[in-house]
C-alpha cells in the first residue's frame, strides 16, 4: 500500500485562473474534469488529488506521469475517485486506489491510497 497527500492554497489555483483562465485549467484538467470541478475550490482540490496520486505512485508529476494521466471522477454518491491512462497504468499498475478530497479555511487537501 502507497498513500500520497498534498495541499495547496486556494487562492494560488484563484491567482492562476485569474491570470491565464480556462488554458491554465486545460493544463491539468480534462474536458470531463473541467465540467465537474466548476468551483475554485474543487479545481484546487484536483490539483492537490493529482499530485497526492503522482506521489503515492512515488513518482511526482513529470517525463513518468503527466496530469493528464490521472482521470479523476465521482462516484454515483458524489465520492472522488481516480483511475490511470492506460499508458500510465502499464508503468504503474495498481489492484486498487482510493482517494478523499477535502477544503476548509483556503485550502484544498488530498489524500490517495494505492495498493
Amino acid at each position: 500500500m502507497k498513500i500520497g497527500t498534498d495541499i495547496i492554497h486556494i487562492q494560488r489555483i484563484e491567482k492562476s485562473l485569474a491570470k491565464y483562465g480556462d488554458s491554465f485549467k486545460k493544463r491539468f484538467l480534462s474536458s470531463q474534469e473541467i465540467q465537474t470541478a466548476q468551483k475554485v475550490e474543487s479545481i484546487a482540490g484536483y490539483w492537490a488529488a493529482k499530485e497526492a496520486i503522482s506521489k503515492a505512485l512515488g513518482c511526482g508529476i513529470g517525463a513518468n506521469l503527466s496530469f493528464h494521466d490521472i482521470i479523476i471522477s465521482k462516484t454515483s454518491l458524489g465520492a472522488p475517485t481516480f483511475r490511470l491512462s492506460e499508458e500510465a497504468q502499464k508503468r504503474h499498475p495498481y489492484s486498487h486506489t482510493s482517494l478523499s478530497i477535502s477544503h476548509d479555511g483556503g485550502f484544498a487537501i488530498a489524500v490517495a491510497v494505492i495498493t
